[in-house]
């Protein structure tokens, strides 16, 4: 106790719970704006969140914006459906406290699950946005936002692990992601919020992370293996058979 005490009186332990209390009340200050109606400098304010990217000489700028990606479009991604996903205040508040979670609870992390979350909740929240927004937008917007979008994520999932060939991993991610954008956004189809890339990009990306990390640990069985590419090519089937393909939207 007299321990806890003596941290909080330090500069560390003030520093931190400062720290602490200013993640809390970014997604207030956040909801705030969206309630005031001042949606444009809701979103400026979580890109100016991210200052100390650029308390550095300029070389390192590009590697910090790379190391803040995931976190950037998660912030951006819970203004939007603030904003325009959930205009009702429970949901809204609902947003808030999700966002809260992320700051406190998620993001800090670096054990290597909790990055893996990272990274996938950074893909799916980033697509799902992207395609609400932007779903009467031109393919190659789609299809390229789409890249990068699973660029970011992928570089963030592998960089907790020392593979030898994670750009290859990478950059074949990306391509499989703006190959899938390009070919169902001449159909996008939409299962009540979530479009048909969106569903796809994140079944067969979780599918591939988890057998990844399991074969990582040496905890991947050969029949456990199957059995979770079965059930991943299974729900893909059924997504792509039963998706109503007569109905054009772009």
């Amino acid at each position: 106790m007299f321990g806890f005490i003596k941290n909080l009186k330090s500069v560390n332990g003030f520093g931190k719970i400062f720290h602490f209390f200013l993640r809390i009340f970014l997604p207030l200050l956040v909801f705030i704006l969206v309630r005031l109606d001042f949606i444009q400098l809701a979103f400026i304010i979580v890109i100016l969140s991210k200052w100390r990217m650029f308390a550095v000489k300029p070389r390192f700028w590009i590697m910090n914006l790379l190391a803040n990606s995931v976190d950037i479009v998660v912030g951006l991604s819970f203004v939007f459906f603030m904003t325009y996903a959930s205009p009702d205040i429970a949901w809204q508040l609902l947003w808030v406290l999700g966002y809260i979670v992320w700051l406190v609870l998620i993001k800090p992390s670096e054990s290597i699950l909790l990055v893996s979350l990272q990274a996938f909740i950074g893909q799916f929240l980033g697509l799902t946005a992207l395609y609400l927004i932007w779903s009467d937008g031109p393919i190659w917007g789609l299809t390229v936002m789409t890249a990068i979008i699973c660029y970011i994520s992928a570089r963030h999932f592998l960089n907790s692990f020392n593979e030898p060939y994670s750009n290859l991993i990478i950059f074949f991610w990306t391509y499989v992601g703006a190959s899938l954008s390009w070919l169902t956004s001449h159909w996008l189809i939409y299962y009540k919020v979530f479009s048909q890339p969106v569903m796809l990009l994140s079944i067969l990306g979780y599918g591939l992370a988890i057998v990844y990390y399991l074969d990582h640990y040496k905890k991947l069985k050969k029949f456990s293996k199957w059995e979770i590419i079965g059930v991943f090519i299974l729900s893909l089937i059924i997504i792509i058979f039963y998706s109503n393909w007569t109905y054009r939207v772009v």
